[in-house]
């Protein structure tokens, strides 16, 4: 059953406890596109002493809009993990400065969506990262029996 990407758009910001957090802003998100932005935090700077934020944060910016774009792009909700993901680091980020991601979802197959994108300030031709991961479709979350 396909969906309105308006939905997707607040669901993917508010996912999880981790997503509120950083304050995730999807700003628009397409045919397998996501656009998203995270306000620089104080909270989430890596290096005190430069302000340069974390590079975790960088990380999980791409993996999640990476993960929208693709559901952007198979056009309805479904289950899917993060089976490979790559980042680049191209640069220090600017203290102070949000940090945007563009991800493509640049295609999918049955089980496996591949996608790519940039993290970046104000110019996407100037990234402080860059990003190739494949997502797992149709998973299931296993629990153990014991808990």
């Amino acid at each position: 059953m396909p969906f309105d990407e308006s939905v997707l758009a607040k669901f993917i910001a508010s996912m999880s406890p981790h997503m509120a957090l950083l304050r995730l802003d999807v700003l628009s998100i397409s045919g397998g596109v996501c656009l998203a932005q995270l306000p620089y935090s104080e909270e989430l700077v890596g290096d005190p002493a430069t302000g340069v934020l974390h590079g975790g944060v960088v990380t999980s910016l791409l993996d999640t809009v990476g993960g929208a774009a693709v559901l952007s792009a198979l056009g309805e909700p479904m289950p899917l993990a993060t089976l490979d993901l790559r980042i680049d680091y191209l640069r220090p980020s600017t203290p102070g400065q949000s940090v945007r991601a563009k991800v493509e979802c640049y295609k999918k197959t049955y089980n496996i969506a591949f996608a790519r994108g940039v993290a970046y300030e104000a110019d996407e031709a100037d990234p402080i990262a860059s990003m190739a991961a494949t997502y797992m479709l149709r998973t299931q979350i296993r629990r153990s029996e014991s808990a």
